[in-house]
């Protein structure tokens, strides 16, 4: 399909009470989880100080944050550890089990299909897809592996919005098309392409090679090309930089 280049971080959600930048929903779950833990430890309480702490983050950015959604601190009080969970749960519409459409069914796939955590927070896997005929047939906590040229019509039939792509990159965006003829609107990407998506879709990507070899970066010294140590030049790494020198060091 000749979908234009569509990517989530887009900038903005739009929702009733305006727009609300895409990386402060990113951080909602990481919210979540924190206050979850807390209330584990048997926290019933904590002040915006406090959660920025655990979170390493600024007081005044989860505030700003919260404050899309509207008040849920008091003034001298903090924030109801339990009640800020359920709103953003509320938030997140993750008061409720998703189900979940995944497509790809080799070693990625079969890690992903037998992964328990997803259940936990209120994602289930409910139809499994496969174009190897060695794979199709198996069951999986009760799902049987289908083949993948019934997507479009098992994830419309059953109701599903959200999918997995678990596929070589060379079968990402044939898969994808097909999950969205049959309804799904947002995907989780784990194959290593940049997918065409049209408007309305959004997708996130886990790319772990990607990650890793950004990382590869900061662990030897960068080059540094001749035409920048011309006689009378100098180049300065200033603190927080990093860039591949020790920082505050400088070179002429």
């Amino acid at each position: 399909m000749p979908y234009p280049v569509f990517h989530t971080h887009r900038g903005v959600v739009s929702v009733r009470n305006g727009a609300i930048p895409d990386i402060v929903i990113r951080r909602l779950p990481i919210y979540v989880r924190t206050l979850r833990r807390l209330a584990a430890a048997g926290i019933d309480s904590v002040s915006s100080e406090e959660l920025a702490t655990h979170l390493g983050v600024t007081a005044a950015q989860i505030r700003r944050d919260l404050s899309f959604f509207g008040r849920f601190g008091k003034q001298g009080k903090g924030y109801d550890v339990r009640h800020l969970i359920e709103e953003i749960t509320r938030i997140l519409h993750l008061d409720r089990t998703w189900d979940v459409a995944l497509v790809g069914f080799g070693r990625l796939g079969q890690a992903i299909a037998h992964y328990r955590g997803f259940e936990e927070d209120g994602f289930r896997i409910a139809a499994i897809f496969d174009h190897n005929p060695d794979h199709i047939g198996q069951v999986v906590n009760g799902v049987v592996v289908l083949p993948d040229y019934q997507i479009e019509s098992v994830v419309r039939e059953s109701g599903i919005k959200i999918g997995i792509i678990a596929v070589p990159a060379d079968a990402a965006q044939q898969a994808a098309d097909q999950l969205i003829a049959g309804g799904v609107r947002a995907i989780l990407n784990y194959a290593p392409v940049i997918l065409r998506l049209p408007p309305g879709i959004w997708m996130r990507e886990i790319d772990p090679t990607s990650a890793l070899q950004s990382l590869t970066y900061y662990l030897e010294p960068a080059p540094i090309p001749d035409s920048v140590l011309s006689p009378g030049s100098f180049t300065t790494s200033w603190p927080g930089s990093n860039g591949g020198r020790t920082p505050g060091s400088f070179r002429a």
